[in-house]
């Protein structure tokens, strides 16, 4: 044998207004004082930035330190991210409570639906990827009788064809700074085969999840504050983040809760001239498909409609497309964007896209692992020298979510050992993931006051909740947001932790949720009992 990524996006917003760079964009429901920009919530965001001179952070001794807050890169300061933000913190010591004194809750866990992360709530991985990641970890293993009857024939052989790609067959050693060649090779014949278009190895980088791809795009493209970056609101607090680290202006756009959260190119046209207007330079459009934290799944023909509009705006298309493997309704289907815009005619000349996917969503949720990448296309060749350059400087994305992603693009097939049992574990994952959707998207419609859409795809629900007047008071009296309010309230009571919608940005005067869809499915029934219970009594509490 042979050897061998709520409130951050709304600083984010003051900040480009008090610098003349905001872009207010026009709402049929926003009715806001001009003192701010019109889609932000009037109300003060849960996770604003408080000055270090009234920070209960303040410490005496730190002014001796050499780094303060009023000295390091502002740009950090305006920096926020929900998702792990205020509410988690809270979550986090309330979990230390209860293991230190059970019982001194009114609740024995904490049931995390903050974050994408479906390990943690019981997910188990999908064995084939495991089989592989573990064989060529410890290739020695390899060699032995015993393997043969411990792993899959499959896996043993993917393990061969892997190290065999690998310099010196060593997964802790660096790799070429885009991601070993012939992973790359793999993931661009998956596309192909998942496309019907040729793509290109080169085209591809592999990255430690999405995070960091998206925030290399953001390096490039933003120089000042006056490029711009088209992002959906709500949107992933990724983008908002990285819009403020590199020191850009946040274009929102409002995806059209009405009509199940779509996308209509008036509104992008409209918030296009209007950052224009202001000096402002738009580079490029995000669009999250399926959407985060909204759920929806694009119809094709509204995506040639974007297409469209990026390649008459000579706009960059990033492409979030983490989610397609999430697609729970019969009616919708997932297409790429690079899928899409081949089939209009469109090629290397005509348009600029970025696509980024991950090995943390999909049916195989293996988020610590850390693996994606971005293909990259419509990009010069000096410009694709620059962007290498920016990997290189991080030589190169870890070895086991490269092979890991290469595995996601390239699963076992018809006729392989470990088919049956894969096809098991990802059918058996997505049909629970369909019904747990349904579960929580009934039960929260159920609630008084409460309406939300169907989960189309993703991992999340992103309920609106119409809040009585006394709770909205009681949370300007507390400095908070009313869905910021609402979500510790929510917490305190029920262990039950979600994010407030003021943490993905949402039309002025609405107020949100996003829940994921992950606890598993014989914790769905209590998690819709203890949030009906929570929702009666707060409403009873509040009701004007």
């Amino acid at each position: 044998m042979r050897k061998f990524a709520s409130g951050g996006l709304r600083s984010l917003l003051i900040h480009s207004f008090q610098q003349k760079h905001i872009l207010r964009p026009h709402h049929p429901s926003s009715s806001l004082s001009s003192s701010l920009p019109r889609f932000l919530s009037s109300s003060t965001p849960v996770l604003d930035f408080t000055p270090p001179s009234t920070s209960s952070m303040a410490d005496p001794s730190a002014s001796k330190l050499p780094v303060t807050l009023q000295n390091i890169n502002p740009k950090i300061l305006k920096c926020e991210y929900a998702v792990r933000g205020e509410i988690v913190t809270l979550a986090q010591r309330l979990q230390e409570e209860l293991l230190a004194n059970p019982g001194s809750h009114p609740f024995d866990e904490i049931l995390y639906c903050n974050i994408g992360n479906p390990q943690s709530l019981g997910q188990h991985p999908i064995t084939f990827f495991r089989e592989v990641l573990a064989l060529c970890d410890h290739p020695s293993i390899l060699d032995k009788s015993e393997t043969q009857g411990l792993f899959s024939a499959d896996a043993i052989e993917r393990a061969w064809q892997i190290l065999d790609q690998i310099p010196g067959r060593a997964t802790g050693a660096y790799s070429h700074s885009q991601g070993i060649k012939g992973l790359r090779d793999t993931i661009a014949a998956g596309i192909e085969a998942r496309d019907g278009y040729p793509a290109d190895p080169n085209d591809i980088f592999l990255t430690d999840g999405a995070s960091p791809a998206v925030h290399m795009m953001m390096q490039l493209l933003i120089s000042s504050e006056q490029d711009g970056i088209l992002c959906p609101i709500p949107q992933y607090p990724l983008y908002s983040a990285s819009i403020a680290l590199h020191g850009g202006t946040l274009v929102p756009y409002f995806l059209d809760e009405a009509s199940g959260w779509g996308l209509e190119t008036s509104e992008l046209k409209k918030q296009l001239e209007d950052a224009r207007s202001k000096g402002i330079n738009p580079r490029a459009l995000v669009v999250i498909n399926p959407g985060n934290p909204t759920g929806q799944v694009l119809a094709e023909d509204n995506q040639r409609q974007i297409v469209e509009f990026c390649k008459q705006e000579g706009l960059v298309l990033l492409a979030d497309e983490v989610y397609q493997e999430n697609v729970y309704v019969p009616d919708k289907e997932f297409h790429s964007f690079k899928k899409v815009s081949r089939s209009m005619g469109y090629g290397e000349k005509d348009i600029s896209l970025v696509s980024f996917q991950s090995v943390s969503k999909g049916y195989y949720g293996e988020c610590g692992k850390r693996g994606g990448y971005m293909e990259v296309t419509g990009i010069s060749p000096d410009v694709r020298e620059q962007i290498y350059k920016v990997a290189s400087v991080n030589l190169c994305s870890n070895i086991s979510g490269q092979i890991l992603a290469s595995l996601v693009m390239s699963p076992p097939k018809v006729g392989d050992e470990s088919y049956e049992l894969y096809c098991a574990e990802k059918d058996g994952i997505l049909s629970s993931l369909a019904r747990r959707a349904k579960t929580l998207e009934d039960a929260l419609n159920n609630l008084e006051g409460v309406t939300c859409n169907r989960a189309e795809g993703a991992m999340y629900l992103f309920p609106r909740i119409n809040l009585p007047q006394k709770a909205i008071k009681a949370a300007e009296a507390a400095n908070t947001a009313p869905d910021a309010f609402y979500c510790r309230r929510l917490l305190n009571a029920t262990g039950i932790v979600v994010v407030p919608g003021s943490g993905f940005g949402q039309v002025p005067g609405t107020w949100h949720f996003r829940c994921t869809i992950l606890p598993q499915e014989d914790k769905i029934p209590a998690i819709v009992t203890r949030l009906t219970d929570f929702h009666k009594s707060f409403m009873d509490e509040f009701r004007d």
